[in-house]
């Protein structure tokens, strides 16, 4: 992808060129090693299995404040105490980095990309006039919107949750904001749009009627659907889960309650769901258990990647750097098919200590050489090994006969009770997880 930058813009990474494919020996930092995008792996370009996406807040607005202390990060686009120029200049570093990194992809909440007005039509206007920035950029760049969506979070206003709050007048302006980020999204050709109910929830339901929220969250989940459908919105709505933090307990603890959640008010067919590998971790679940609940019950929408530290009980957002989990990912998704409108959003930041500004290329390109690595053991594993036969011969007894009668729902109670009765204790057959384990180990070079 090459760069381009408009006539007379500054460049805010003047010491990084553009970040090459230079393979596995190479020790250049600022390379990529695995991730080649255009190789060849399962029929399709690397980048067409990966599709990944930059998050504009943790990239460009996270400075690496923590409940301890202010941010750390002197990000030469924030240098403006007028907020509409900074947010210019965010913009201008974004795509400089966006093309140097060669993502398509990018992500962002409606208060990342423009400031908070004076009152919500201040707030919308500024947002429209970043969108016009930001669809020239994209023409320029060819670096596209994989999803937007709205901060119904951070400001106090939002403190018992958006479109759950028990007031009504805060109903109305967290409208008002998804209103003007699904107009923003639209403008900018965005493939999905996601809501995270990050105050969504209760601390103590000695105060809080729940099933109120809920049917409220539900008319108002339906009511967007209904105007992003009526203004030329096409993609996909997307529902990110997470168990708590900072409530007690959210709405959207898990994927197994989202698609509970989205059966129950018959919104499955417009809004998937949106997975994070950190807040899989805070559900007490892998990442991997979580993209395959959501395939299993055709929710797949999209991912975040980064990961949590195990010793860690919260949301510290790290680039991904295992392999195992990468493998274990890549596994279920070349299975299932791919990504579709979905894509690889780098929801991480650097640490709070990673302060220069090489840092965060760093971060994304051993992530991105994470995954692409991960890929390509996932494929050697399902092409050149014993795994896929393996899984499927566990459950050869379901394949015919009896066995196939009962997975085609034609057997009943009785008739199962009945075969039970007329033959011996069944043999034990072993699930062979160290065989499974070993497998996996052996492909990961």
């Amino acid at each position: 992808m090459s760069i381009n930058l408009t006539l007379g813009e500054k460049e805010y990474f003047p010491n990084i060129k553009q970040i090459e494919y230079e393979g596995r020996d190479s020790d250049n930092p600022l390379a990529f090693k695995f991730y080649d995008s255009e190789k060849i792996v399962s029929g399709k370009p690397m980048r067409e299995h990966l599709k990944f996406a930059v998050a504009y807040w943790h990239t460009f607005c996270g400075t690496g404040s923590d409940p301890f202390g202010p941010g750390t990060k002197h990000f030469p686009w924030n240098v403006s105490s007028n907020q509409m120029e900074a947010a210019y200049a965010r913009l201008d570093a974004a795509f400089e980095f966006f093309s140097k990194l060669g993502v398509d992809y990018y992500c962002f909440h409606d208060r990342d990309l423009a400031p908070e007005g004076n009152d919500a039509n201040e707030s919308e206007e500024y947002l429209q006039q970043l969108t016009q920035a930001a669809k020239k950029k994209q023409k320029e760049s060819g670096v596209k919107l994989l999803w937007g969506t709205a901060n119904l979070f951070s400001h106090p206003r939002f403190m018992n949750g958006a479109a759950t709050n028990p007031d009504f007048n805060v109903v109305t302006y967290a409208a008002s904001q998804v209103k003007a980020a699904l107009d923003a999204t639209i403008s900018l050709g965005g493939d999905n749009y996601v809501f995270w109910g990050g105050r969504e929830g209760y601390s103590s339901l000695l105060n809080t009627n729940m099933k109120k929220e809920l049917d409220h969250l539900a008319i108002f989940l339906s009511k967007a659907r209904d105007y992003g459908r009526a203004n030329g919105f096409n993609g996909t709505f997307l529902i990110e889960p997470k168990p708590m933090e900072p409530s007690k307990h959210q709405y959207d603890f898990d994927v197994a309650a989202v698609v509970s959640f989205l059966k129950h008010y018959d919104l499955e067919n417009d809004f998937k769901i949106n997975i994070e590998n950190n807040h899989a971790t805070l559900a007490g679940h892998t990442f991997a258990h979580e993209i395959q609940t959501a395939y299993n019950f055709n929710a797949f929408g999209s991912l975040d990647i980064n990961q949590g530290d195990p010793h860690n009980g919260w949301d510290t957002d790290e680039f991904l750097n295992n392999i195992y989990d990468a493998v274990h990912i890549m596994l279920i998704i070349l299975n299932e098919g791919g990504l579709k409108s979905g894509g690889m959003n780098f929801d991480a930041k650097t640490r709070r200590s990673s302060t220069d500004l090489e840092d965060i290329f760093i971060g994304h390109i051993h992530a991105m050489d994470t995954l692409a690595r991960g890929l390509m053991i996932a494929d050697d594993i399902l092409q050149n090994s014993e795994y896929q036969n393996l899984k499927n011969q566990r459950y050869k007894s379901f394949d015919d006969n009896k066995g196939l009668l009962f997975s085609d729902g034609k057997l009943n109670l009785e008739e199962l009770a009945n075969l039970a009765s007329n033959q011996d204790e069944p043999s034990l057959s072993s699930g062979k997880q160290e065989l499974f384990e070993s497998i996996i180990n052996k492909h990961i070079k």
